[in-house]
């Protein structure tokens, strides 16, 4: 989901939105033995709107079509051109909603990490997680919806 031989490596998606890029190219590539540095088939634009689930259901129809074309035409691969940028995996720890700066920031974290198999964006209070899913952009904020648990073992013991 990068359009490499930028965005090599781990959580392309989460890495391109807290960079604040928000279009991009999905590169079909040809697998080798490092990751994300075969040669490339094709690539085409691509939109980072929305949140992580919905981006990843338009993507995967993009791949399909990707893949037919590959096999149709008999594609053959070209060699990546530039220097490569390698993203690291990102960790749970940070969706930490408590380090945004903003509320553009705020709605980043919580969209990119709604999908299934991400720890969604949290914060911590007093004995409390909150975790944040399906944000909406408003004029005035943001709504989502939370799951509030608790976290103090004292408190949970109760």
């Amino acid at each position: 989901m990068t359009d490499l031989p930028f965005g090599r490596g781990g959580s392309p998606l989460q890495n391109l939105i807290a960079r604040g890029i928000y279009e991009t190219k999905i590169s079909a590539l040809k697998c080798v033995e490092e990751i994300d540095a075969g040669p490339i088939y094709l690539k085409r634009h691509f939109s980072l709107h929305g949140a992580a689930e919905e981006i990843y259901i338009r993507a995967s129809k993009i791949i399909e079509e990707m893949i037919v074309e590959i096999i149709d035409d008999s594609l053959v691969p070209n060699a990546q051109t530039g220097d490569p940028i390698y993203f690291q995996r990102r960790k749970p720890e940070q969706g930490n909603l408590l380090e945004a700066k903003s509320v553009e920031e705020l709605f980043d974290l919580i969209r990119m990490l709604d999908a299934e198999g991400y720890p969604h964006a949290f914060m911590n209070i007093k004995g409390k997680r909150l975790e944040f899913s399906r944000a909406k952009l408003s004029p005035d904020g943001i709504l989502a919806d939370v799951k509030i648990t608790m976290t103090d073992e004292k408190v949970k013991n109760q």
